[in-house]
């Protein structure tokens, strides 16, 4: 089990893991040590097949007729006991888009019998993860004695800015095209905020609605501004939008002309400010965004 600070030593923690962009490398230590030593592990088929890379999570061929010590908390049917070679055994549980509110439930249970959970989320479980999900649902299950602990996670803009060079080294912001919770009137409200303030801007869920969001942006920003469009950054070849990770840089002017660089929930599209700038050496192209204007002088 996870060392834990509770005062109640029956209690154990419910942790909201960011693993980044899926793969272990990109994990932080805390987050890898996490999941490695949960009792229950919530996360997709997508996210157990990362972690099983490098053994974080036990193989599926681990998998074991009892769960651990002879019994488990609630959910049992839900999940799969797995042996790790040290012999300690985990309960992993598949996450799905259905079940958030059941998973939540099942959590809060584990944990108040005395089980850790890491409750897996992609990227940083704050930027579009799941922490307010569980926050919200354990205001209203009244989940005021189980403790919660974020561990925080690479997101998609900062992957995918790392690609592209130095596109986030000012003033930045992320807007969500998902119309799911607003309505695109919002949505469109914010991008001009942003266009209109300066931001560079990264757009995640560009699967909806992208060139509409393009064109808004155009309307306040220069169409030479340079814009970079990133697949499943830091997935290496286990990119799964296209073909494995990738990235283009073009111009706000030319954005939805990439079509083919454009794949579903793994794509990101960052469009640049007047003084980002596209600079070039031997090894490839990068996006640059000064931070206000300084020089080699000021350092």
């Amino acid at each position: 089990m996870v060392d834990t600070d509770t005062p109640d030593d029956a209690t154990g923690t419910l942790y909201v893991v960011g693993i980044g962009p899926g793969l272990p490398h990109a994990m932080t230590q805390r987050a890898t040590d996490v999941v490695a030593t949960a009792d229950c592990v919530v996360a997709s088929t997508l996210y157990q097949e990362f972690l099983r890379r490098d053994g974080t999570l036990p193989p599926e061929s681990a998998e074991v007729d009892a769960a651990p010590d002879g019994g488990t908390t609630a959910g049992e049917a839900s999940g799969t006991v797995l042996e790790r070679p040290d012999g300690t055994r985990q309960t992993v549980v598949r996450s799905t888009m259905g079940r958030q509110v059941e998973l939540a439930r099942e959590a809060f249970a584990r944990v108040r019998a005395g089980e850790d959970v890491a409750h897996v989320s992609g990227g940083d479980p704050n930027v579009y993860g799941k922490s307010d999900l569980l926050f919200t649902m354990a205001e209203a299950e009244g989940a005021y004695d189980v403790p919660i602990e974020v561990v925080p996670g690479v997101t998609a803009a900062l992957g995918g800015a790392a690609n592209l060079g130095a596109p986030l080294s000012n003033d930045f912001c992320t807007v969500s095209l998902s119309d799911k919770w607003r309505g695109w009137d919002e949505i469109a409200e914010k991008l001009r905020a942003a266009a209109i303030s300066g931001f560079v801007i990264v757009l995640y869920n560009c699967w909806r609605d992208y060139e509409r969001a393009i064109a808004v942006v155009r309307e306040e920003r220069a169409d030479d501004v340079p814009v970079g469009i990133f697949n499943d950054a830091g997935r290496g070849d286990a990119g799964r939008n296209l073909d494995d990770e990738t990235h283009t840089i073009t111009t706000l002017g030319e954005a939805t002309d990439h079509d083919d660089d454009v794949g579903g929930m793994g794509t990101s599209i960052l469009v640049g400010t007047h003084e980002t700038a596209v600079w070039e050496n031997d090894h490839g192209e990068y996006l640059v965004t000064p931070r206000g204007g300084r020089d080699v002088d000021d350092f």
